[in-house]
């Protein structure tokens, strides 16, 4: 055992060996902020109060209240869910070490930090700090009803908390509280960059990698949100349109009802049901000194700049659209009304603030672009994954790139492993809509950076540490503990290639395949395709954009 005090008292955690090599210090369960419940459901996190005595770190804390969506392996976890993990290489360092702090994915809907999927055995190798958190997710976590009580958002609010913890405390670890890089996945990536330009999260951070999620991507915010605070309330049976009084109903419900509840609230929603997440990040209205985590337009808040001198690296997997296809809805009926009434492969942003015949119109291009003449069906699922991987992520994210690339050096990566590790179309059974062919799905990125324990049990996988799957795990690994020491992912030529920062006239990008190879200009024609999509149909959208 091992002890470390922090500021509410002592921690008592243990040693590990690692069956990888080496041996580090586990910290798990650590509370960072009080537990939001009873009146402190869907409030910002308060500050965590001290204890007495030593408290043990050796069991992980419950896990935020959810439905997994992705493993379907039922409802689970807590309210009292505000918890986050240490795993460091050495307590009294030379020197302080690097510390990485992990947002986990899962569509603001499920998720969390334990290391039955995100362990510290690879990365800590590399004389770094891991640390992974839970956060409020769903209704709990990114409710906003526009009242000072609930102005939305506590869920990336906890985030903060769990920052500042780790800024006030991680040098007792041996972690430098100056060199902490955030990053994160799908939801956890779209969470990276709010992090970017959110005025509380500036200073907690030096460095950014966001992987396959960004706030530009359409999903990563809640669209009328006070509009979908009713539709749920309405559903659990309040009919009110008062939002302090629907606060006080949804405050009184048992956790179990308030998971998994959809709340679309135009037609299209329904329609789209595989890919829509009801709660995510809003724009926050004022209330008195209340902090603000994020307000205003995102494109425009970009355009003004992400925080000052961060060095941010982000990127997307080949086969993005894949992780729309798991949430169980009807895939073929989805397929069967997207080829008869194709305006639901419009975009968002068009479809809300343009009239019904530029809707028709854009959808039928897009159908043009994706298919051609072709039917959208299950003979066309290829194509339509490729669509979703565009719309959903690819887009956004490359868009993000480039706004940022005028302020602040940042990477761009395309992800294409292919090894026995891509593991995320197996494990929710749609391989062979897609000919079993070797696939790089969303989220196949995390299985080179994280044991993924649990999944291994699933698959009956073992690491094989003289394999060539093991020595791209260690060299993946490098790429991301190397930006996290030094602000880039090749400071010299021991990887065999060298990484270029992005740029929007040049646009090289680093292929991380087999072998990693330096290119230009991702996605070309598709990047091209929504771009001309935006700068005809929504000009004063498009002018926050960049161009070319």
């Amino acid at each position: 055992m091992v002890q470390v005090r922090v500021r509410e008292g002592i921690l008592e955690g243990q040693e590990v060996e690692n069956e990888f090599g080496g041996k580090f210090y586990s910290f798990k369960g650590v509370p960072y902020a009080q537990p939001p419940v009873g009146e402190l459901r869907f409030k910002a996190p308060q500050p965590l109060k001290p204890w007495d005595g030593v408290r043990s770190a050796t069991e992980h804390g419950p896990i935020c209240y959810q439905d997994d969506i992705f493993l379907k392996t039922g409802k689970s976890g807590s309210e009292d869910c505000l918890y986050l993990n240490i795993y460091t290489p050495a307590i009294k360092p030379t020197k302080p070490l690097p510390v990485m702090f992990f947002i986990h994915g899962g569509g603001f809907v499920c998720g969390y930090g334990n290391d039955d999927l995100y362990g510290p055995e690879f990365l800590v190798r590399e004389d770094v700090i891991l640390v992974t958190i839970n956060y409020r997710l769903e209704i709990l976590g990114f409710l906003c009803l526009d009242i000072e009580d609930v102005p939305g958002n506590a869920g990336i609010k906890d985030q903060v908390a769990a920052l500042r913890w780790v800024r006030d405390n991680i040098s007792n670890f041996g972690g430098d509280p100056n060199n902490v890089t955030i990053f994160g996945e799908s939801a956890g990536g779209a969470c990276v960059w709010y992090h970017l330009v959110s005025p509380m999260s500036k200073g907690l951070f030096k460095r950014a990698i966001a992987q396959s999620g960004a706030a530009t991507s359409s999903w990563a915010s809640t669209f009328e949100p006070y509009e979908r605070a009713k539709a749920l309330a309405k559903q659990l049976g309040c009919e009110s349109e008062d939002g302090k009084e629907i606060y006080e109903f949804l405050k009184c419900q048992p956790m179990e009802v308030l998971v998994n509840v959809k709340a679309p609230i135009t037609l299209s929603e329904t329609v789209r049901a595989g890919t829509n997440l009801y709660f995510s990040i809003v724009s926050e209205k004022q209330f008195g000194d209340n902090e603000r985590f994020f307000y205003g337009d995102i494109y425009d808040v970009l355009r003004n700049g992400v925080h000052e001198g961060v060095e941010i690296m982000s990127g997307f997997c080949a086969d993005e659209g894949i992780v729309c296809l798991a949430a169980g809805a009807n895939l073929e009926e989805i397929l069967t009304q997207t080829d008869a009434f194709p305006e639901v492969l419009t975009p968002g942003e068009i479809t809300r603030n343009c009239p019904i015949s530029t809707v028709l119109e854009v959808g039928k291009k897009t159908k043009k672009h994706y298919f051609g003449k072709q039917k959208v069906s299950m003979e066309t699922v290829e194509q339509y994954v490729k669509y979703l991987g565009d719309a959903m992520f690819n887009y956004g994210i490359v868009q993000a790139e480039k706004i940022s690339s005028r302020t602040n050096k940042v990477y761009l990566y395309e992800f294409s492993t292919q090894t026995e590790r891509n593991w995320f179309a197996n494990i929710i059974h749609i391989g062979d809509l897609l000919n079993n062919r070797p696939t790089v799905s969303h989220a196949d990125d995390l299985a080179y950076l994280f044991p993924l324990k649990a999944l291994s049990l699933v698959t009956n996988q073992k690491i094989d540490k003289d394999s060539k799957t093991f020595e791209l795990i260690n060299n993946i690994t490098k790429l991301w503990t190397n930006f996290a020491k030094y602000g880039n992912p090749t400071p010299d030529s021991s990887l065999g290639a060298t990484w270029e920062p992005y740029d929007e006239k040049d646009q090289k990008y680093m292929e991380i395949s087999n072998t990693f190879t330096l290119r230009a200009k991702p996605l070309k024609e598709d990047i091209e395709f929504w771009e001309g999509i935006f700068r005809e149909y929504l000009p004063n959208y498009e002018a926050s954009m960049s161009k070319l």
